[in-house]
């Protein structure tokens, strides 16, 4: 266990004062206060006039005691000492990196008003300053900054930047799937070993996520390799909607990126042999409550419920509006990418498989 040590209180300064003006030793004076002399006699040596040159003669003589420091009148001020002590305490202390005076938390909090996160944020300014360490800041540091802020509006703002915009960082909680099974179903551990790979690019993962009472709901597809996102609108949760709706978005994708869909064992993929049918992809569902087999999907659930919160109408959003999310979603810096953003991986993967199908042909 370390060591811990209390400042001396203005009632302790007091004391050492009278004490002093008494000519009473610096033993005396720990003894009474029982401190170790050691404390008294820096005390003394720190905020005490005249003190300097007994130092001196102290330090020059080895059979002297602390006592000797007050063997010439010492004239020390309680109220001065205390005022000095507390300025050289806040001169010692490293000034924040993101104070709210400074440029560098204007940066972070223009960001945070553009729905990055801390961890996009910080990669970021790194790839701006790579060799200005001044002018970046861990992603922790960001977080700390917002959760030691005193409560107020600029603490409220900031945190409801966050992605869950909770008072303080929660697990995610997993609730009972209640789903049921799906006909002639292919499960993901025939999936080909290639999709495992995410240097394969053109293989899919999907979802639905649900609005207020699971009356209306929006499909989602992302991109394993580049984290692409493409948001659906759905007239509701069914099979029918879903088929139309994933049908309609596979199709405005490129065919050299339409290989395979991963999804979970939803009901409204029922119709997913007529999906294939219609688009040439492959549907491949994951074991019953089994998230983790889908994560990039998942992570990216987490990210859009910052635009569309859960408890809410997601039926007023028109499939512009949708479209706009994801290009939100699709322009954000992005650790697993050296924070490039998405949708220039997308483009770089697409173009390169552009450029080997032209050299087959």
């Amino acid at each position: 266990m370390g060591k811990h040590y209390d400042q001396l209180t203005a009632e302790e300064r007091a004391t050492i004062m009278m004490m002093t003006s008494n000519n009473d030793s610096a033993r005396a004076i720990a003894r009474l206060l029982r401190r170790a002399p050691s404390t008294i006699s820096r005390e003394l040596t720190r905020f005490a006039a005249g003190a300097t040159s007994a130092t001196h003669r102290l330090c020059g003589t080895s059979n002297i005691s602390s006592d000797s420091l007050l063997s010439t009148p010492v004239s020390y001020d309680a109220c001065a000492a205390g005022a000095r002590a507390r300025r050289d305490r806040h001169k010692c202390r490293r000034p924040s990196k993101l104070a709210t005076d400074t440029v560098l938390f204007g940066v972070v909090q223009h960001f945070l008003d553009l729905a990055w996160s801390p961890s996009q944020i910080a990669g970021t300014l790194k790839l701006m300053w790579p060799d200005e360490p001044e002018r970046t800041v861990s992603h922790e540091t960001i977080y700390t900054c917002i959760y030691a802020m005193p409560r107020g509006e600029l603490r409220r703002e900031l945190i409801a930047s966050l992605r869950r915009a909770k008072s303080k960082r929660m697990p995610r909680s997993r609730g009972e799937d209640r789903r049921g099974q799906l006909p002639e179903l292919l499960s993901i551990h025939v999936r080909p070993p290639e999709v495992n790979d995410r240097a394969f690019p053109g293989h899919w993962e999907g979802d639905l996520i649900k609005g207020a009472g699971n009356r209306s709901a929006v499909g989602v597809l992302v991109e394993r390799s580049s984290a692409l996102v493409m948001l659906i609108k759905l007239a509701d949760a069914t099979a029918t909607s879903a088929l139309e709706g994933f049908t309609a978005k596979l199709r405005t994708i490129a065919e050299p990126m339409r290989k395979t869909l991963t999804y979970d064992q939803g009901k409204e993929m029922a119709r997913h042999a007529e999906l294939t049918a219609n688009t040439g992809v492959t549907v491949y569902f994951c074991d019953p409550h089994s998230p983790w087999q889908r994560g990039t999907c998942e992570n990216t659930n987490g990210l859009i419920r910052q635009y569309l919160p859960k408890g809410t109408d997601l039926s007023v959003h028109s499939q512009e509006q949708l479209d706009a999310i994801a290009d939100s979603l699709n322009s954000r810096p992005r650790a697993m990418h050296g924070f490039y953003p998405p949708i220039a991986v997308y483009r770089a993967m697409l173009e390169k498989l552009s450029q080997q199908n032209s050299s087959i042909h």
